[in-house]
């Protein structure tokens, strides 16, 4: 089973790593071409194309200017334990038990507007660069175009023919895989809660939920749809009702 995912905004560069096990981003030479148009930006422009703060733009301007190669676990940190958004916080990779980190690293891929897609212990150093940003790199007027169908076949790669792929990412992150070109059905998880008389999609939960499940799936060894149908944390259930096709409705 493979599990993709968003990466987050929010970053950890401090807290240090309970592990020195590391591995390196299989893209990072077009992550070196993305950079190398990064590092050109203002901070004026880069406030102006990712519609951030000036604050914020100042951070990303010295964190461009400030990013390089090789990656090494002095200048780098392992993905994973570096993301620490809504998703990661469900994960919490940071009481899983040492012997599933490998498991994790084999099942789970952040998708990434800088590094395409990464493994958990993928070294990355501090970015921001969202998937839906209008980014111009040479001919290549996007960054769904820049990545255009690499991501889909890095993960059919590794897909088995009768494996799972299970989509926990946004909208944003999930259209950089054309599904025309995976080889096996993506099955999407959708988390819904009940608020004024009706479900609903409430993001802020949604992402939490996300992450849940990534963790289900590493702690029970999760392999067929039945057994991801058997998510039962933070009182969701599976709603067969609200279900349809590869789309799998959690309520609570």
């Amino acid at each position: 089973m493979k599990i993709i995912i968003s990466p987050a905004k929010s970053l950890d560069f401090e807290n240090k790593v309970p592990t020195s096990l590391h591995t390196q981003p299989r893209f990072l030479e077009q992550s070196e071409k993305l950079h190398k148009k990064l590092k050109t930006l203002s901070k004026k422009k880069l406030s102006e194309l990712m519609k951030i703060s000036d604050d914020l733009a100042a951070l990303n301007y010295e964190r461009n200017q400030s990013w390089k190669t090789p990656f090494t676990t002095d200048n780098a940190k392992q993905a994973i334990y570096a993301f620490t958004g809504a998703v990661f916080q469900g994960i919490d990779v940071t009481t899983l038990d040492a012997e599933k980190l490998p498991i994790l690293q084999n099942n789970l891929r952040i998708l990434s507007g800088l590094y395409g897609v990464l493994k958990p212990l993928d070294l990355i150093q501090p970015y921001r660069l969202e998937m839906g940003t209008k980014l111009k790199v040479g001919r290549k007027e996007n960054l769904y175009k820049f990545w255009d169908d690499t991501v889909a076949k890095a993960l059919n790669e590794e897909l088995e023919d009768d494996e799972l792929l299970i989509n926990l990412a946004s909208t944003e992150y999930f259209k950089v895989i054309p599904k025309k070109v995976l080889k096996v059905p993506m099955i999407t998880p959708i988390f819904k809660d009940f608020k004024n008389g009706e479900y609903k999609i409430i993001m802020t939960y949604a992402k939490i939920a996300r992450g849940l499940m990534v963790r289900y799936i590493i702690d029970n060894n999760v392999k067929t749809i039945e057994d991801l149908k058997g998510f039962n944390i933070d009182k969701y259930r599976f709603s067969e009702e609200l279900s349809s096709g590869n789309d799998l409705v959690f309520t609570r």
